[in-house]
């Protein structure tokens, strides 16, 4: 197997249901990320998108790897680590500093002091930072700026969406890493990464939601004017529709997992009272008849509780009903039958599938359950040309210790996500 580790993107998605790694490397021609393998593996040791078993999730998680390296022939010692699950959560914030050069022109380092004034907030004692994303800035009260190194002012404020994670799961993520020994370069908030592979600019533009359905939980990520406003995630994925589909027709949650894949459909006024399903064809030792529009409301019930709470996250930044590019889909159950439709039912917006089209190499643009690993390697892709264009020496993160509290990033992370301001 390849020893070269410098020239390749890799990316660990540790999921509610499934761990998924992508590895990557940058095509010279295209000038775009090649993937050149992926693995997966169950994320046994997980519940409710939280880590309960260390060592289960460590296994899982090195045989994702595993069958990753096998693929593109290469050994992986780090990788872009996503950060999901019910415990995230997003927190409005401000800074306001005082230029500090005589003549007040504001520099880089002006920047960083608000920044870090904007993440000077009380938390619980068991919460801690993973980012603060800059929305936008203020100079002497003069709102909506994006970019203002260079500006003269005396005053520089910043409006920020401080996303925020259990102390407790991110101790234990580490512990995962640690027991596979792999270096996280960066830690990524599974919402973010999905965004990253599945947005465009001009959604996040005009103004998007972007919903990523996966096993137990469903990320939220909210853009608006090219920058992210709210970031949240719902404590319901597909496996609750699985789960219900189980106890609805009385069967094992196998034979319903096949029945959502393979008959579910998210619009039971399409379907005839009389269209079913012989149990027999699923499993031998079944038997009866599955009413298909009976399952079908069994899905639209559970997908219409998870757009109600997504509309919620809108409601707390205003923008329900307001976002002109609509409602973006991805994950798992974006492959429903009617999602879309149910989705302009119920949010009252454009919707549309959400698909990583970024890429060469192995066909993996389709693959909805891939977004938050494939845009992982794309953010990593980022930060490399961010660095190697840049005319200033991006600092090295610090790596996480149980005995010290801190959050995930410092001024890389902050010059990366002002990188994605218009």
């Amino acid at each position: 197997m390849s020893s070269s580790k410098n020239d390749y993107f890799a990316g660990l998605d540790i999921g509610s249901s499934f761990i998924r790694v992508v590895i990557a490397r940058m095509d010279e021609e295209t000038e775009k990320p090649r993937v050149i393998g992926f693995g997966t593996a169950p994320s046994q040791g997980m519940r409710k998108g939280l880590i309960v078993d260390v060592d289960e999730v460590a296994k899982g998680a090195a045989d994702a790897i595993e069958n990753a390296e096998r693929m593109a022939d290469v050994t992986i010692d780090k990788a872009y680590v996503s950060v999901g699950g019910a415990h995230i959560s997003a927190l409005p914030s401000r800074g306001v500093v005082a230029v500090g050069r005589a003549d007040g022109r504001i520099s880089e380092e002006d920047v960083n002091r608000v920044i870090d004034a904007a993440r000077a907030v009380a938390l619980a004692q068991n919460r801690e930072i993973i980012h603060a994303i800059p929305k936008d800035f203020r100079v002497d009260g003069e709102a909506g700026m994006k970019n203002v190194v260079g500006m003269s002012g005396v005053r520089l404020e910043v409006d920020s969406v401080l996303v925020c994670g259990a102390s407790p799961f991110l101790r234990n993520l580490e512990r995962v890493l640690d027991l596979i020994d792999l270096k996280p370069q960066e830690f990524i908030p599974s919402a973010i990464a999905c965004a990253r592979a599945v947005l465009t600019p001009r959604h996040k533009e005009l103004g998007v939601l972007l919903l990523d359905i996966g096993g137990a939980t469903t990320d939220v990520a909210i853009f608006e004017e090219g920058t992210c406003i709210q970031v949240g995630v719902i404590p319901i994925g597909g496996a609750h529709i699985t789960n219900d589909i189980a106890i609805g027709l009385k069967t094992s949650l196998d034979i319903a997992e096949r029945v959502k894949n393979d008959f579910g459909s998210a619009l039971p006024a399409s379907i005839s009272k009389r269209d079913s399903i012989n149990a027999a064809d699923l499993d031998p030792r079944e038997s009866g008849q599955f009413s298909r529009k009976a399952i079908a409301e069994i899905i639209e019930a559970r997908l219409e509780e998870i757009f109600e709470l997504a509309n919620e996250e809108l409601k707390k930044v205003e923008r329900s009903r307001m976002l002109p590019a609509g409602v973006v889909i991805s994950g798992g159950s974006a492959s429903i039958p009617g999602i879309l439709e149910l989705a302009k039912k119920s949010f009252r917006l454009p919707s549309q599938l959400g698909y990583a089209d970024d890429f060469d190499g192995a066909e993996l643009g389709n693959a909805f359950s891939l977004g938050a690993a494939l845009g992982l390697v794309l953010m990593a892709s980022d930060m490399n040309n961010q660095k190697s264009s840049a005319s200033f020496k991006l600092p090295k993160m610090p790596r996480l210790t149980s005995n010290k509290k801190s959050s995930f990033h410092e001024d890389k992370i902050k010059r990366f996500f002002r990188s994605l301001l218009p």
